[in-house]
């Protein structure tokens, strides 16, 4: 796949892999990226990450070996973002960030 519209950063798939191995998540998943509240009229649109197998109507590319999923109708809202893994003090997390052109 020549197109990845979201980099992923190396902590962050790091994080990615430690997860998928201890939570057990079975061959043939991977990471799927989304957009929850996609086109509400009153809510705010938020990314959302997961663990899901390839669905007809997903892009799909590896990071690492590790399958990416984002499904074709929500990719243009996703292009150009950057997830990286977070670690402040005591908290842990994924954040997604917009690169500059």
């Amino acid at each position: 796949m020549l197109i990845k519209p979201v980099t992923i950063t190396d902590s962050a798939i790091k994080a990615i892999k430690e997860i998928m191995q201890s939570k057990d998540i079975p061959e043939g998943y991977g990471l799927r990226i989304g957009l929850e509240n996609m086109g509400a009229s009153c809510g705010t649109t938020s990314f959302v990450l997961g663990f899901d197998q390839k669905q007809e109507n997903d892009l799909a590319y590896a990071v690492d070996e590790v399958p990416v999923y984002i499904r074709k109708t929500e990719v243009l809202h996703v292009t150009g973002l950057t997830l990286d893994h977070v670690i402040e003090g005591d908290i842990s997390g994924f954040s997604f960030r917009k690169e500059e052109a």
